[in-house]
C-alpha cells in the first residue's frame, strides 16, 4: 500500500463527519448483499421467517459489509487519489485519517459479530467474520493489485452473506445454502467484468489488473458469456435436483436468464461498446435482486397454496 501526500481535511459540521464515515462504508454496495442474504433466508425458513431474526442478521451483515469497504478504502486510497471518480472520497481526500477509519472498522465488525453471535447463532457471525476477512486479505491486498483472476475468486466474499443469511435461520450449512453462494459466485465476474469494461482506463492507469486491462475487451466479453450461461444453469439447480425452490421460481429464473444471456450475447458481439456494457452491469444488478425475490416469493406458503390450488383445477378440467 502506498502512502499518499494528502493534507488533512476538516469537517466543516457534525453532519459532515456523518456522511464521510456513511461514505467509507459504500453503501451502494450493500443492499445487493442483503437481499442474497434475505433470499437465502426465506428459503431456509421455508417462506416462514422470524421478523427479528430478519431484522438483526440484516443489521449484522450490514455492519460486516460495511467494515470491509471500511478497510477497503483505508487500504486503496492510493490508488483511489489518481483516480479522478474516486478522488474526492474521504481517504483519498484527507477528510478521514487512517487510525480513525481503522477504529471505525473494527467497531463495526466487533458490533456484528456481536450482534450475530447473540440474537442469531455463532455460525452465521464467523461467517460474517470470515468475509470480512477474506475481502481484505484475499481480494483487496492479495488479488486485486496482482492477478486478472481478483474478481472472480474475490467474488466468493460477496457469497458470504447468502451462507450467513442460511445459518442464521438453521445453525447448518446445507446444499442448498452452497448452491445460493455458488450462484452469487458466478453471477459476480459478468457484473463486475461489465463494469471494468467501462471503467477499463482508470483501471489501466493506476495499474490494477482488471481482466480488460490486461487480455482486453474481447477476451472479457467471452468470459461473461461463459459466466453468463453457467450462472444461468446453475440457478435452476435449485429446482432439479435439490427441490429447494418451485414452479413460480423456475419461471422467474428462466425469464430473467433469457434477458440475461440475451444482453451478453449483444455484448459479445459488440466488445467495445460501452453502452452495451453499461446496460449489462444495469441489468446485472436488477437480474440478482429479482431472483432473490423470486426465491422469496416462491417460498412463501400463500404461494404453495395457491400453486397446489391451480395445479388441483388442472386436473379437475383434463
Amino acid at each position: 500500500m502506498i502512502e499518499t501526500n494528502v493534507s488533512r481535511r476538516h469537517h466543516e459540521s457534525f453532519l459532515q463527519v456523518i456522511q464521510s464515515y456513511y461514505q467509507l462504508t459504500k453503501p451502494r454496495i450493500i443492499p445487493l448483499l442483503l437481499i442474497t442474504t434475505a433470499g437465502s433466508m426465506w428459503i431456509a425458513a421455508k417462506g416462514q421467517v422470524d421478523p427479528v431474526l430478519l431484522l438483526v442478521t440484516m443489521a449484522g451483515g450490514t455492519l460486516a459489509a460495511a467494515s470491509a469497504q471500511t478497510i477497503n478504502c483505508i487500504y486503496d486510497r492510493d490508488i483511489d487519489y489518481d483516480m479522478e471518480r474516486t478522488r474526492h472520497r474521504p481517504m483519498p481526500s484527507g477528510k478521514v485519517q487512517v487510525r480513525d477509519a481503522l477504529i471505525f472498522a473494527i467497531a463495526l465488525a466487533v458490533l456484528s459479530f456481536t450482534l450475530l453471535t447473540v440474537f442469531a447463532n455463532l455460525l452465521a457471525a464467523s461467517l460474517a467474520l470470515s468475509g470480512i476477512i477474506f475481502y481484505v486479505l484475499i481480494y483487496t491486498h492479495w488479488l486485486k493489485r496482482h492477478s486478472t483472476q481478483n474478481i472472480v475468486i474475490g467474488g466468493a466474499a460477496g457469497a458470504i452473506p447468502a451462507l450467513v443469511g442460511w445459518a442464521a435461520v438453521t445453525g447448518t450449512l446445507s446444499w442448498s445454502a452452497w448452491l445460493i453462494f455458488a450462484i452469487v459466485f458466478l453471477w459476480t465476474p459478468p457484473h463486475f467484468w461489465a463494469l471494468a469494461l467501462m471503467i477499463r482506463d482508470d483501471y489501466a492507469k493506476v495499474g490494477i489488473p482488471m481482466l480488460p486491462v490486461v487480455e482486453g475487451n474481447a477476451a472479457t466479453v467471452k468470459q461473461i458469456w461463459y459466466y453468463t450461461l453457467i450462472t444461468v444453469a446453475a440457478t435452476l439447480l435449485l429446482v432439479y435436483p435439490l427441490h429447494s425452490s418451485g414452479i413460480v421460481y423456475a419461471a422467474i429464473a428462466l425469464s430473467l436468464g433469457a434477458l440475461f444471456i440475451r444482453k451478453s450475447w449483444r455484448l459479445l458481439h459488440n466488445p467495445d461498446d460501452r453502452p452495451t456494457a453499461r446496460e449489462l452491469f444495469l441489468y446485472s444488478i436488477s437480474y440478482m435482486m429479482l431472483l432473490c425475490l423470486g426465491m422469496v416469493v416462491d417460498s412463501l406458503p400463500i404461494t404453495h397454496h395457491l400453486v397446489n390450488a391451480a395445479i388441483s383445477q388442472l386436473h379437475l378440467i383434463s
